[in-house]
């Protein structure tokens, strides 16, 4: 297939390789500057990625790497999206124009981002949001990735419903084992980086300014009074979630479903492996991602979901006072909400 991943990051750039590796045709699309510009430059030159998984060592071959829209969009069948979740309204803005129907949009992870598709897009396209993205991994230098774990199983969500057929066919091509949650709605609230990033990030300052950013956040922050705020966060989600119509699935169960072959295994026990194995270094600043995007975009509409279906969010409410007044920002104030995203999109998610 002819796939374009949006975003050049740690993700966009492996996945991109990944995928090149399985046979099929894949643009990389930068989609700003801000970040990874050296892997930009060397990709565009040199447009091979070497990817080093486990003993594993190969190169794949990259069709374009480019940072022109209309070229890397108009021609894809598919196009995941691999940038933070805070500017995907800005980057569907951008793309909208050179989509047509029949194609496949990817949210790796979405946030309900399919909502933004459905206020600027009029053609028949499929969106598949991810709880998550099938492959942790680090950019080690420009042009050169590693793998540090690969899911076991993706749960996505498919919307509209009527089109759940054609995502299946798509995601099987792409051969990451996978199962369709209920609805967008469902794999939104399933991200873990909105309990584990969040949480993490924010407890996790001190020890990244004591340590000048030599930190290992999965290894350290989560002790045994940390993840009592874990379950407290996790309760909220999945009281929404129960009142959505939603499986009330607990954080560390959706963990053991994506990490681990072996489902009677005590899902705990998964993560604290997860955290102590497979993780990923860092984060090594105070705003990091894991607060700037994730208690914005995340808990900021937790938190709104709750206002406006009656569920009480104390610990949500409580970690976004906390972090931006330890960020002195103001994360409601371009956060998530009920209603950017748009009430009666939400409303034809859940009736889909």
């Amino acid at each position: 297939m002819n796939i374009t991943i949006a975003g050049m990051g740690n993700a966009g750039t492996t996945i991109g390789a990944d995928l090149a590796h399985k046979g099929h045709n894949v643009t990389l699309l930068k989609t700003s500057k801000k970040l990874h510009n050296d892997n930009y430059l060397y990709l565009s030159k040199t447009p091979q990625v070497t990817v080093e998984c486990g003993d594993e060592k190969y190169v794949a071959d990259i069709v374009s790497v480019t940072e022109d829209y209309e070229e890397a969009i108009s021609a894809a069948e598919v196009i995941i999206i691999f940038v933070q979740t805070n500017y995907h309204k800005d980057l569907i803005k951008k793309i909208a124009k050179y989509l047509h129907d029949g194609q496949t949009i990817i949210i790796e992870p979405g946030y309900l981002s399919t909502c933004y598709f459905m206020q600027m897009v009029d053609c028949d396209v499929t969106i598949i949001e991810a709880e998550s993205s099938p492959i942790d991994c680090r950019i080690i230098k420009p042009g050169h990735v590693k793998v540090l774990f690969k899911n076991v199983m993706n749960p996505f969500g498919v919307y509209p419903a009527s089109h759940r057929d054609r995502a299946e066919s798509i995601l099987k091509q792409l051969k990451y084992p996978f199962k369709i949650t209920k609805n967008v709605a469902e794999a939104a609230l399933h991200n873990p980086n909105l309990i584990v990033h969040t949480i993490g990030g924010i407890f996790s300052i001190p020890r990244i300014e004591f340590t000048n950013g030599e930190y290992w956040m999965y290894r350290e922050v989560f002790t045994p009074h940390i993840w009592n705020v874990v379950e407290a966060l996790d309760k909220e989600k999945m009281d929404i979630l129960q009142k959505l119509g939603c499986e009330r699935l607990p954080y560390v169960e959706a963990c053991k479903l994506r990490n681990s072959l072996d489902q009677s295994e005590d899902a705990l026990k998964v993560f604290r492996h997860y955290a102590k194995y497979d993780s990923p270094k860092g984060p090594s600043i105070p705003d990091s991602r894991y607060i700037t995007e994730d208690v914005s975009q995340g808990l900021v509409m937790l938190e709104s979901f709750g206002k406006v279906i009656g569920v009480a969010t104390p610990t949500a409410t409580g970690l976004i006072n906390c972090a931006s007044a330890a960020l002195n920002q103001d994360f409601r104030k371009y956060g998530r909400t009920i209603e950017n995203l748009g009430l009666k999109n939400i409303e034809k998610i859940l009736n889909d």
